[in-house]
C-alpha cells in the first residue's frame, strides 16, 4: 500500500527588507507580510514546543488540555531533571484528556466510519487497504534514502529500535474485530526562503501522523500515549538514529532570549548590499558553528546569527564584510568593487564599535559584534589576503574588557551552582581566549576562572559549542600558562619539569578506554553527537600532550615519545569525518600542534594531504588554509635544517613572526 503524503510550502523565517522609500511608504503592506515570532509564550507551551497564543490568565492550549499555564519562570525550568518530571506530568494529563475526548466523540459516530487522517480533511487516500503497515521513515526523509514502500514490514523494525513507541495494534485482543489495520502517514513539509520576494534556499522535513481512532467505549480501555507520542518519543526522550540519549536543546543562555524553534527576522539592508547578505545566509552561515549545529540543529541560525543581524547594526556590517571576503576567495573575484565592499563594511563595523565604546552603552551588542569580527574570520579568506585590518588580538582586548564589564566570568561560575545555562558569548570568548593564548605565547585572560571551574568540575558549554570537553580545554589553558611562564624566563628547568609532570598526570585522569572511540556516524549516515565529542576530545588530548612535551627542555621532534604521540594522533584522526561536510575545520589547532612536530618520514603528512584532497578547494580557505600554509613553511625550514645536520627545532610561532602572519588558528 502506498503511503499518503501532503506537501506544504511556505516562506522561510528570514525576510530581508531593503531600506528604500517604498518600504516606508507602505507600512500597512509591510506589517501584513512581516510577522515577528513572540518570545513571551507560557512556559508550559515552551516545554511542549507548541505555539502559544499568549492568552491571559490562561492560553487556549493550556485551558483546553487542563494544564497549568505559567507565564512567570517556574522553578522546574532551570533544572533538567525537574523539567523531565514536569514533561511526564503534562503527558499524563494530556493522555487522560485526549482519551476522554476521543471516547466521547467516537461514542456518537457511526461504526462504519473509516479511520480519518489526523489534522487533515478526508481524502481518497485516507482509507486504508487491507495490507498491514507499521511506521517507518519516508523515502524523502533526511534519515532514510532507500526505504521501499512496497515491502511488507514485520515487527523486526521495532525490535531493532525498542525505544520507539509502537502502538500494540494486533497484540491486543481489543482490536481484532476491526477489518482495517491502522497505518501511518508521512507528511512532507517544504519551506522556501525568500529574500526580498526572491526564492533562495529550500528545506524540507517529514512528519509522521497516525490514522488510528479509538473504538467505542468499553468497560476497560487500554492506555495509549497522546496524539504527539511520535514527537515525544523520538525528539525528546531519545535519538532514533544514533541510539543515544536526547540532547538538551535549551543548553545555552543566548543573548537574545531562551531558544525557540524558529523566528522571523526583519533585516534592514541597502539594495547594494542585498547580494552580500544573501551570500552570507546561504553559504557562510553554515560554516561558522558546525559542532553547535550537530548538537542543537538550527540554533546557530535562529538563536545567534539572525537575531543579531536584525537588531545589531555593527554585527550586520561585520557579517557583510565576512560575506564579501568569502565571495572574493571562493569565486576568485578581483577588482576594486569587491575590495571596496570588504573595506567599507569593515570600517563601518569599527566605526560603530568605537562609537558605542565611547558612549559606554550596548555592551552586550558590542561584545557580540566584536566576537563575530574575531571568530567569523576563521571560516573565510585565503592566507594571502593582504587588505588592511585590525589584528584579532586587538579586538579581543576590547572583548575582554566588555566581558569583565558584563561580569560574565562571575555569572558563569555562579550559574554552575544553580545548574543554569552558561552565557553563549562567554563560552565563545573562552574558546578564543584559551586557544588564542597559545598563538601569542601568553596566559589566557580568564585562566583563573577556568582553573576554578576545573576544580569544581563544572561546564562552560565548550563541548556543546566546539566539540572538546570542558575539562580538556581547562588543562590546555594551564599548559598555555606554563608556556607563557617559560617564555618569560620566570621558571627554571627543574621547576618546569615538575609542572610538566603534574600536568601530564592531570591529562592521564581524563583518558578514556580505547574501545569508547568509534566512527561517529550511525548506519543511516547521521552524526552521533556524543561519539563525535568523545573523538574530538581524544584528538585534543593527544595534541595537548604533544604541546606539553614540546615544553620539555632540549626536546626534539625525533624523540620516540613524540613520534609515538604523532602516530596515536593520526589513528584518532581517522575517526573524525572528513570532506566538505566533515569536521576538519573544527580541529585546526590540534592539526597545527601535531603537524609542527612531525618529521619528513611521519605518517602525519600523508594523512593531512589525504584530508586536504578530500576537502578540495575548501582546504584553501579560513583557518584550515592558513594552518596548512604555516605548516608547509615550518616543514620547509625544518627539513632544510635536518639536511644540514643542525638538528634545530623550528617553532611555528617563530615562522609566523618571520612572515608577519597574525593568524588565529582555531
Amino acid at each position: 500500500m502506498s503511503t499518503p503524503s501532503t506537501t506544504q510550502a511556505g516562506k522561510s523565517a528570514t525576510i530581508v527588507a531593503p531600506k528604500t522609500a517604498s518600504t516606508k511608504a507602505s507600512p500597512t503592506k509591510t506589517a501584513t507580510k512581516m510577522h515577528r515570532r513572540s518570545r513571551s509564550g507560557c512556559f508550559t507551551c515552551r516545554l511542549r514546543r507548541k505555539k502559544c497564543d499568549e492568552g491571559r490568565s490562561q492560553c487556549k492550549a493550556c485551558k483546553h488540555l487542563g494544564l497549568k499555564c505559567e507565564y512567570k519562570r517556574p522553578m522546574w525550568w532551570s533544572n533538567n531533571e525537574q523539567r523531565k518530571q514536569q514533561k511526564e506530568t503534562i503527558k499524563n494529563i494530556i493522555k487522560r484528556t485526549k482519551l476522554t475526548e476521543k471516547t466521547a466523540q467516537t461514542a456518537t459516530s457511526s461504526a462504519e466510519t473509516p479511520p480519518g487522517l489526523s489534522h487533515s480533511l478526508p481524502t481518497s487516500a485516507t482509507y486504508s487497504e487491507a495490507t498491514a503497515r507499521t511506521r517507518a521513515p519516508s523515502i524523502d526523509s533526511q534519515h532514510s534514502t532507500s526505504y521501499d514502500f512496497n515491502q511488507t514490514l514485520t515487527h523486526d523494525y521495532y525490535d531493532y529500535h525498542p525505544h520507539i513507541a509502537s502502538p500494540p495494534y494486533d497484540t491486543n485482543a481489543h482490536y481484532q474485530p476491526f477489518p482495517s489495520t491502522p497505518y501511518e502517514v508521512d507528511i512532507k513539509t517544504e519551506r522556501q526562503m525568500f529574500v526580498n520576494d526572491i526564492p533562495t534556499r529550500r528545506d524540507s522535513s517529514i512528519s509522521t501522523f497516525s490514522t488510528y481512532q479509538p473504538p467505542p467505549s468499553q468497560p476497560t480501555l487500554p492506555s495509549f500515549p497522546e496524539d504527539d507520542w511520535i514527537n515525544e518519543s523520538i525528539y525528546n526522550t531519545g535519538d532514533m538514529f544514533s541510539g543515544e540519549e536526547g540532547l538538551d536543546l535549551d543548553f545555552f543562555d543566548f543573548s537574545h532570549g531562551n531558544p525557540q524553534s524558529s523566528q522571523q527576522a526583519l533585516i534592514q539592508v541597502d539594495d547594494c548590499d542585498r547580494p552580500l547578505l544573501d551570500h552570507f545566509i546561504d553559504n557562510v552561515l553554515r560554516l561558522i558553528f558546525p559542532i553547535l549545529e550537530v548538537n542543537q540543529h538550527g540554533s546557530a541560525r535562529s538563536e545567534v546569527i539572525l537575531p543579531a543581524l536584525e537588531s545589531n547594526r555593527c554585527y550586520l556590517h561585520c557579517c557583510l564584510s565576512v560575506s564579501a571576503i568569502h565571495l572574493k576567495s571562493t569565486r576568485g573575484l578581483q577588482g576594486e568593487q569587491i575590495d571596496n565592499d570588504i573595506l567599507r563594511h569593515r570600517c563601518a563595523t569599527i566605526t560603530e564599535l568605537c562609537g558605542a565604546l565611547n558612549n559606554d552603552s550596548n555592551h552586550l551588542q558590542i561584545l557580540e559584534a566584536t566576537l563575530g569580527m574575531i571568530f567569523f574570520q576563521c571560516s573565510v579568506g585565503r592566507p594571502s589576503d593582504a587588505l588592511p585590518d585590525v589584528p584579532w588580538h586587538a579586538h579581543f582586548e576590547a572583548a575582554t574588557s566588555l566581558v569583565r564589564k558584563l561580569e560574565l566570568p562571575h555569572a558563569m561560575i555562579h550559574d554552575n551552582s544553580a545548574q543554569l545555562h552558561p552565557p553563549f558569548n562567554m563560552t565563545l570568548a573562552s574558546w578564543i581566549d584559551i586557544l588564542g593564548a597559545t598563538m601569542l605565547g601568553r596566559s589566557p585572560q580568564f585562566a583563573d576562572t577556568y582553573r576554578e571551574k576545573n576544580q569544581s568540575g563544572s561546564t562552560s558549554g565548550l563541548c556543546e559549542l566546539m566539540g572538546c570537553e570542558d575539562s580538556m580545554m581547562y588543562l590546555i589553558s594551564e599548559i598555555a600558562c606554563l608556556d607563557a611562564l617559560k617564555l618569560a624566563n620566570g621558571i627554571n628547568d627543574m621547576q618546569l619539569c615538575q609542572l610538566i609532570g603534574s600536568l601530564g598526570k592531570s591529562l592521564d585522569t581524563t583518558e578514556v578506554p580505547p574501545e569508547s572511540l568509534a566512527w561517529p556516524c550511525s548506519s543511516t549516515g547521521a552524526i552521533r553527537p556524543k561519539q563525535l565529542s568523545r573523538n574530538m576530545t581524544a584528538i585534543f588530548r593527544v595534541a595537548a600532550r604533544i604541546y606539553l612535551c614540546s615544553l620539555v627542555p632540549h626536546t626534539s621532534k625525533e624523540d620516540p615519545t613524540m613520534q609515538n604521540l604523532i602516530e596515536r594522533f593520526v589513528a584518532i584522526l581517522a575517526l573524525i569525518p572528513h570532506g566538505p561536510d566533515g569536521f576538519d575545520r573544527s580541529i585546526v589547532w590540534p592539526l597545527l600542534i601535531a603537524g609542527s612536530q612531525s618529521t619528513s618520514r611521519s605518517i602525519f603528512r600523508q594523512a593531512l594531504a589525504e584530508r586536504m584532497a578530500s576537502l578540495g578547494e575548501h582546504a584553501e580557505f579560513g583557518s584550515f588554509g592558513r594552518m596548512v600554509r604555516l605548516l608547509q613553511e615550518v616543514w620547509c625550514q625544518s627539513d632544510e635544517a635536518d639536511r644540514a645536520g643542525s638538528g634545530q627545532n623550528v617553532h611555528w610561532r617563530d615562522v609566523m613572526q618571520q612572515k608577519g602572519w597574525d593568524f588565529l588558528l582555531i
